[in-house]
C-alpha cells in the first residue's frame, strides 16, 4: 500500500495546499498519457442500478437478467476505449465527479459511459490494471 501511494503521489503531486479538481486533472493527464486503449475491464462491485437485485428486495432474477441485456453489469467485460473528464453519464456512480470511461460491452457490442473509479482491469499484471487501480484508490480516498 505504501508503493502505491508514492506512484499515486507522484502523480498528483505532495501540495496539501492543492485541490481535489487539480489533483483530479492531475491524474487525468496522466492516465491519457500512460494508457494503452483499448483494454479489458469489469466492475469493481456491482454498479448503482444493480444493488436492489444483488443485495436482496427483489424476489426474481428473471428481470435482473433482462436488465442486463440493456444495461451494463459490473459482472460484464468490456473494452475501455478512452476517458474524458467532465462528463455526465446515467451509469456513473459520482457523475461529475469522476472520470467517464467510453467503453463497448465485448459480449454483444453496445457501448456506455462509466465511472472510471467503478471499474478494474481484467490483466490484474498489466501497467494499465496498475494505472486504473491506482486512480480508483486516489478516487476513494479524496472524496
Amino acid at each position: 500500500m505504501k508503493a502505491q501511494w508514492k506512484r499515486i503521489e507522484a502523480i498528483i503531486g505532495n501540495d496539501e495546499a492543492a485541490s481535489v479538481e487539480d489533483q483530479m486533472t492531475a491524474f487525468y493527464e496522466h492516465l491519457l498519457r500512460n494508457f494503452k486503449f483499448p483494454f479489458e475491464v469489469t466492475g469493481i462491485e456491482d454498479f448503482n442500478w444493480e444493488e436492489y437485485y444483488v443485495f436482496g428486495g427483489h424476489e426474481t432474477q428473471v428481470e435482473y437478467e433482462q436488465l442486463k441485456k440493456t444495461q451494463p453489469s459490473y459482472q460484464d467485460r468490456y473494452d475501455l476505449l478512452g476517458i474524458e473528464k467532465g462528463v455526465f453519464s446515467e451509469w456513473m456512480l459520482f457523475h461529475g465527479n469522476d472520470i467517464g470511461a467510453y467503453v463497448k460491452r465485448k459480449s454483444d457490442g453496445m457501448e456506455f459511459c462509466l465511472g472510471l473509479s467503478e471499474l478494474k482491469g481484467v490483466d490484474k499484471k498489466s501497467a494499465n490494471a496498475k494505472l486504473l487501480d491506482d486512480f480508483a484508490v486516489f478516487f476513494a480516498n479524496s472524496r
